[in-house]
């Protein structure tokens, strides 16, 4: 790996991927290195592009990475990956796809990532999206995220856009059996004329299926985002969706929110609040010696946190 692809790594994994117990690192469409152990398996697909990863039941406290590095201007990547978690497991799972692109192409890495979570399993999921480079070429990254869970299982799922990406969909659709959790916090940063969309559709179809969706967002200069909840309960179960956003400059937002209620004891809720940075937040740092550019860096920094 030359120094390009390991500024990408560094900036898209807050830890050691050598660590792991499993990874499997993608370079520009193709595999280029692989770690597996007797507990978790990463096979190439035969019909497709991309992994299945396969853990086995009991296997606790595993750390698997599944980084995309893309450096070729022009490609577009489209990979498929299916992860297959055993009864009563509990891993974490580190993704990311990191763009450098110095030409006037763009260049586009499309992830559809499914997960598959038997009785009791447990996954925590983080995903961030970086892009870089001086060239006219868009760095676009478009993510689908499908996530099948069977009684008691539990999943959060982390996903930042730090920054650099031109235009991205992101879509995760959830289908949730009885007694399961999810729970899902997003975090975007845009800005000049980027573009950010993104869909969230969940079915709570068990009892006493519950999820928890927070979007955080900053839209600066004159980039836009949207955002789309479509939550439906089927069964007595929770949900509860908030969408916060910062404008500065003349950034857009928009929140599209849908709740529908099946079940008369399904209790549903959705909170949006998008605004700029309130004028006493601004006042109370620059009180402490802060110009306002700093101390606007500042809270947004803490509310991406």
């Amino acid at each position: 790996m030359n120094d390009t692809d390991k500024n990408l790594l560094k900036e898209i994994s807050d830890s050691d991927i050598k660590q792991a117990d499993a990874y499997n690192i993608r370079k520009n469409g193709k595999g280029v290195s692989r770690k597996t152990n007797p507990y978790i398996n990463i096979v190439p697909k035969e019909d497709n592009q991309g992994i299945d990863v396969y853990v086995t039941e009991n296997t606790l406290l595993s750390i698997i990475h599944i980084p995309v590095l893309l450096t070729e201007s022009g490609l577009k990547d489209v990979v498929y990956n299916d992860f297959h978690i055993g009864k009563n497991s509990n891993v974490i799972i580190l993704a990311g796809c990191g763009v450098h692109n110095d030409k006037h192409k763009d260049t586009e890495h499309d992830g559809i990532h499914r997960f598959f979570l038997e009785e009791n399993a447990k996954v925590k999921y983080m995903e961030k999206h970086y892009g870089e480079g001086d060239g006219s070429g868009k760095n676009i990254l478009n993510p689908v995220t499908e996530i099948f869970m069977k009684p008691g299982s539990n999943m959060t799922m982390d996903t930042t856009q730090i920054k650099g990406v031109d235009d991205t969909l992101r879509e995760t659709k959830a289908i949730m059996d009885e007694n399961t959790t999810l729970v899902i916090n997003e975090k975007i940063l845009t800005n000049g004329e980027q573009h950010a969309k993104t869909i969230f559709h969940v079915e709570l179809n068990g009892e006493n299926a519950s999820t928890h969706v927070t979007s955080r967002s900053v839209a600066t200069e004159s980039s836009y985002q949207e955002f789309v909840s479509d939550i439906t309960g089927n069964s007595s179960c929770y949900a509860h969706v908030e969408c916060d956003a910062i404008l500065k400059e003349n950034g857009h937002v928009k929140s599209i929110p849908e709740i529908y209620a099946k079940n008369p004891n399904a209790n549903l809720i959705h909170e949006a609040a998008i605004g700029k940075i309130q004028g006493e937040q601004l006042m109370k740092l620059m009180s402490l010696g802060l110009n306002e550019k700093e101390a606007e860096d500042v809270i947004i920094k803490g509310f991406l946190k």
